[in-house]
């Protein structure tokens, strides 16, 4: 970082618009999630992602656990997330403290999501599903949604080794299977290195295939340079495969290593993206400026 870039991000942070501003809730409430998660050494991305809504989310007895450690194996241009090729490996007692942490929080609802692990065979598929009979041995009320990335990698594994990772899953039958495409299908490549717009969506598609009847949902981020004509693109490609829930929130960059925001779209522009949503048919939307994919997740 150059001698004037601090200078350059901060000058970004003021002119970050209004709606972009808000408390981060209660610090009881903060400290105390905060302190069982370190205690255990592990990760929610919440904290790794500096999510704006964590209080409220806490608060609201909501939480997303990051498995299977801190560090991801691709490099995303817009993600808080560290990356880098040789991740530390999996802990094995981590579904099971995941699991204590959600009694001691008496969380209700649980998202779990994970770093990209190319560096698994089953990038961590299995895992999922052993965190998820870990939670509901402590937590049989808890209702536990995934947010998983496209379990694609591997010599000779393609489309084969993906469904069988996603069949994994879906067989532990979560509430709500994410996968999130983040952008439109033009800006996919500089925004989400290492990924495929078509495979992101295949990963929709397959769940439904395999099991109909689980709910699915995506995200989008806006700010990215998209228009509008490509957002609806987005939304009917994700319609197509059968996606039920659609969230859409406002990028922000994380540091000046990361892509800059080239557009801050407005409350208003929000609400008429979310009402072109639910025209669409998607069962749930929720749409704004600090939306994030797992924002309100339980009340769905």
């Amino acid at each position: 970082m150059t001698s004037s870039q601090p200078a350059q991000f901060k000058s970004e942070i003021t002119a970050m618009p209004s709606w972009l501003r808000r408390p981060i809730g209660r610090a009881s409430e903060l400290s105390t999630v905060q302190r069982i998660i370190k205690q255990r050494q592990i990760h929610t991305i919440c904290e790794e992602g500096r999510c704006p809504n964590r209080g409220e989310c806490y608060s609201q007895k909501t939480a997303t656990f990051l498995l299977m450690g801190p560090t991801c194996t691709r490099a995303c241009a817009f993600c808080q997330v560290d990356k880098g090729h040789a991740p530390m490996p999996i802990d094995p007692e981590e579904a099971q403290k995941v699991a204590e942490s959600v009694q001691l929080l008496g969380l209700r609802y649980v998202v779990l999501t994970s770093v990209a692990r190319d560096d698994l065979a089953d990038q961590g598929a299995s895992h999922f599903v052993k965190t998820m009979e870990a939670i509901r041995q402590l937590n049989p009320g808890t209702q536990i949604e995934v947010l998983t990335p496209d379990f694609w990698g591997g010599a000779g594994v393609g489309e084969a080794g993906q469904r069988q990772r996603i069949e994994m899953i879906v067989k532990a039958e979560p509430a709500c299977f994410n996968h999130n495409i983040e952008t439109v299908r033009r800006l996919t490549g500089p925004v989400r290195r290492g990924a495929k717009y078509d495979r992101s969506l295949r990963v929709l598609s397959l769940v439904k295939e395999i099991n109909p009847h689980i709910p699915t949902k995506s995200g989008l981020m806006v700010g990215h340079g998209e228009t509008v004509d490509e957002l609806i693109e987005a939304m009917k490609d994700l319609r197509a495969v059968g996606c039920d829930r659609l969230t859409i929130g406002q990028y922000m960059r994380p540091s000046l290593e990361h892509l800059p925001v080239q557009k801050y779209w407005t409350p208003e522009e929000f609400d008429q993206l979310g009402t072109l949503a639910k025209e669409m048919g998607f069962s749930h939307v929720r749409s704004g400026p600090l939306v994030r994919s797992s924002y309100h997740a339980g009340e769905e």
